[in-house]
């Protein structure tokens, strides 16, 4: 959304005219009309026609504004400005609280920015950098909607379905927050959208029915024709708006018969009559287009429309891109004049035809890693995303900023997924250009640039249009007092005005801004570019600190790291490289135990752990320093019992192995100790906070079988019995229910390997559950009998090098903790057999 005008109808309308702001330059020259409920009063200073200039272009004024703050990079009110900056101060980097809500639909309401998601998930903040979540999961219980499994059973029957896609809210005339909600099928476009009605932005919110259906084969659709996908919408992503005449209109659609939009009676939010399912915008033959939201600016007069292009999954090369129109409705065009009417697939080629639609659309962000190395400043692995899609916006009308909310996956991250917030500006022939770093509560991004700054090295990242999983790396590339580029790219850079940055690569024109960001990683300040070309693709830059190769060396001695190093149990990855050229070579002390490559091989069981000295030396050109790192390996571990664990302790927050191996854990959140388990004690876990942490080495087994006694209490999809792994690098996890039934999971190269039961795991009762994995074949037992099986699962648990060991703990923010009861906790590192998983359930 762009701003909560935009999310809410006008009560009392002052401004003759509704209007929905778009992204403007940092100066604040246009505001929405003014109401007289909670939101505040414009007060008009620059008359209507009256021609604005914006980085050097002049744009026709069709409203009227205000600004009522002198400080004109505040983004939010000067409390919460306070607070980040306090955050950022006292610990050199700005502090986030990450919020995992897939398809985030922005709407403010006070002086908080809700976000609300599929699968009913939402968050709150009042800054866009700290999020709470509000509610996750489709499950009765949920606070949006507490009783959703029967409010919304309609949608959820036709649509064959136990989860809701993505919701959308908005504010209509009689104050009431109307929810667009919607549920598909997943493997078909058969999909039910309605609306829900609350009092409250929080819910409780009430079914008001469903108003569009799709997926109905070989039915009457809603426009009375027979329902054919290639050319029907699927009726899932709304995205609800007022016009700049304040006129409602929906637009939605995913992938199928394309995007479409609908006009809408403000009254009920349901849509006008005999409109069947509206105008086609773009689309078509399945083409893998969805998550529209539509954005008016005031000060170019164009309809702004983000497209998510590509599969939403870490493979699937999900990318935004943008078009414009002068009217909601259309026809809409990118920046190389074409007309999205015309863009789908191609029905004569295989389905979800890429290449057919990748050229088209002004493409702002894809995947793309600003690879932070060894020396450079800041921590973990730099700054990127992986198919950032769905996103919404938000113009904040006092500072005239504006910002692009969406959610994205990560590098090295697998499918976990977290929201993201980029500022974003207009270039000069405006195209909306997004800032390169995640928005860090800077004052002053817009600050006059002077051309004795911009000379210097700079990470380079080119977007391209391919829908792919590549990742876009940053290269290198120098930026010359004479206005030349070289290195990695080459051409002309020149900077006009107080910030407007244009370049010449490859024969392509750029146009953007240069801007001051913060480095979330590292907490320093910035001069970033990003521009867009004439042919919609983007380009951004990041300039790096001037350094001497000596500095260089202190760096990357300062910042080498081999983690944690007092229980070492699988192969050492030793870097050899450094930043900007830096050199790192290695030397252990006792090679038989780690060599000079890292391999490992561990003393024997009862042999005692040992102890290595590992030196790195590191150098550029003549500097050089040496670095030691103390090593412990451990033994192998004794089996085949891994990892015992009965919970008789009385008290404390040591859970005792009652092995030789002694793979203690320890409990967290505050874990109930009962008198009573399933034999002896055991422990409860509360659903909010508790889990139990154990070592990584308790995967450390190629066969294996993980058994215990589980009493689950019900709730939300996909809580967790156990979850091991290595980031989202590799992980195996239980769940007692995923909407289907149990699951188990290994996971790795992005690919995950599955025993997924019929029926969730029986609630209220104790429940013994088992898993065996031998060779490639895994097994899941419910009460002693086999009730799952899978003969090609080639993981296994010593592949996954686990560093975090979870019992009741999801390594997903966005799932839930697991509520109810664990006894008698067995882990093996052979595969138990039929007979013995038998005994253990007795």
């Amino acid at each position: 959304m762009t701003s909560h005008f935009r999310k809410k109808a006008s009560l009392t309308v002052i401004a003759a005219t509704l209007v929905v702001p778009m992204l403007l330059p940092s100066t604040p020259i246009f505001a929405a009309p003014s109401y007289t409920d909670s939101l505040k009063i414009a007060q008009t200073s620059l008359p209507a026609d009256q021609t604005a200039q914006v980085n050097g272009s002049n744009f026709k004024a069709v409203a009227l504004s205000t600004s009522s703050t002198n400080n004109l990079y505040s983004p939010i009110s000067s409390a919460s400005t306070s607070t980040v900056n306090a955050a950022t101060a006292s610990t050199g980097a700005p502090v986030y609280q990450e919020a995992s809500v897939h398809d985030p639909s922005v709407i403010k309401v006070g002086n908080e920015f809700y976000i609300f998601g599929s699968h009913l998930a939402s968050a709150k903040s009042s800054d866009l950098m700290n999020w709470s979540m509000i509610s996750s999961g489709v499950a009765d219980g949920n606070p949006l909607i507490p009783n959703v499994t029967t409010e919304l059973k309609d949608a959820l029957s036709w649509a064959q379905s136990n989860t809701l896609w993505a919701a959308d809210v908005i504010q209509l005339a009689d104050g009431k927050f109307y929810m667009y909600y919607n549920a598909c099928k997943g493997d078909s476009p058969r999909s039910a959208m309605g609306i829900a009605v609350a009092d409250n932005i929080e819910g409780p919110y009430r079914d008001q029915g469903i108003f569009l259906k799709s997926g109905m084969w070989d039915g009457i659709s809603e426009d009375g024709t027979i329902y054919d996908a290639r050319i029907h919408p699927n009726t899932v992503d709304p995205d609800v708006f007022f016009d700049k005449d304040g006129k409602l209109w929906m637009v939605y659609g995913s992938y199928s018969g394309g995007i479409f939009v609908m006009q809408m009676d403000p009254a009920t939010g349901k849509p006008l009559p005999k409109q069947g399912y509206g105008k086609k915008l773009i689309g078509g033959n399945h083409s893998r287009i969805e998550g529209a939201y539509m954005l008016y600016s005031p000060q170019t007069d164009y309809y702004y429309m983000f497209l998510s292009f590509g599969g939403l999954d870490a493979t699937g090369g999900y990318n935004l891109r943008v078009v414009r129109s002068k009217t909601p409705d259309g026809p809409f065009y990118d920046a190389a004049g074409n007309d999205m009417t015309n863009v789908k697939s191609d029905p004569s080629k295989p389905l979800f035809d890429d290449a057919s639609i990748e050229p088209y659309g002004v493409k702002i962000i894809g995947n793309y890693q600003f690879e932070r190395q060894i020396g450079d400043p800041g921590t973990g692995t730099g700054a990127g995303a992986v198919s950032p899609g769905h996103n919404s916006a938000y113009y904040d009308e006092q500072t005239g900023r504006y910002f692009l909310i969406f959610h994205s996956r990560f590098p090295g991250r697998g499918e976990e997924h977290e929201v993201r917030t980029h500022e974003m500006f207009m270039n000069a022939d405006g195209w909306l250009t997004v800032a390169p770093y995640r928005y860090a509560g800077e004052q002053n991004p817009q600050a006059k640039v002077s051309a004795n700054d911009i000379p210097g090295d700079y990470q380079w990242i080119t977007q391209d249009k391919h829908i792919s999983a590549d990742i876009h790396k940053a290269v290198s590339a120098t930026l010359n007092e004479d206005g030349t580029i070289t290195g990695d790219v080459t051409g002309t850079w020149k900077l006009q005005d107080r910030n407007t940055a244009r370049l010449t690569i490859g024969g392509n024109t750029y146009t953007g801004v240069f801007l001051h960001e913060i480095n979330a990683d590292s907490g320093k300040t910035v001069l970033t570019l990003t521009a867009l070309s004439t042919d919609g693709t983007s380009v951004w830059g990041s300039q790096r600190e001037v350094q001497k190769d000596k500095q260089l060396v202190s760096a990357v001695d300062k910042d080498l790291n081999l983690g944690e190093t007092e229980g070492i149990f699988y192969d050492l990855d030793l870097p050899l490289t450094g930043t900007r050229g830096v050199q790192i070579s290695w030397h252990s002390n006792k090679p038989d135990i780690i060599s000079d490559t890292g391999k490992v091989t561990r003393p024997a069981a009862g042999e005692g752990n040992a102890r290595v000295t590992l030196v790195a030396t590191i150098t550029k050109n003549g500097a050089k320093k040496n670095k030691n790192f103390k090593v412990t390996v451990l033994e192998q571990a004794r089996g085949p019992l891994l990892g015992q664990y009965t919970f008789n302790e009385s008290n404390g927050t040591t859970v005792t192995d009652s092995t030789y191996n002694h793979y203690d854990g320890t409990l967290i959140g505050g874990v109930t100790r009962d008198v009573y388990g399933k034999s002896g004690a055991g422990i409860t876990l509360d659903g909010v906070n508790d889990y139990v942490q154990l070592p990584g080495t308790i995967t450390d087994a190629e066969d294996y079988t993980f058994a215990s006694w589980v009493k689950w209490d019900g709730g939300a999809a996909w809580q967790r019995i156990l979850d091991f792994g290595n980031g989202m690098n590799g992980f195996m996890f239980l769940t007692p229910f995923q909407g289907t039934g149990v699951q188990f999971t290994m996971h790795s190269n992005n690919t995950d390997q599955n025993i997924i039961t019929s029926s969730a795991l029986p609630s209220g009762q104790w429940v013994h559950v088992a898993v065996t994995l031998s060779g490639n074949t895994g097994k899941l037992y419910i009460n002693g009998k086999l009730a799952g099986s899978n003969d090609r699962m080639s993981f296994n648990p010593h592949d996954l090098m686990t560093r975090e060991a979870y019992l009741g703990k999801s390594r997903f923010a966005a799932d839930p903790y697991f509520k109810g009861s664990l006894d008698e906790v067995n882990i093996y590192n052979r595969a138990l057999s039929e007979q013995e998983i038998g005994e253990l359930a007795k």
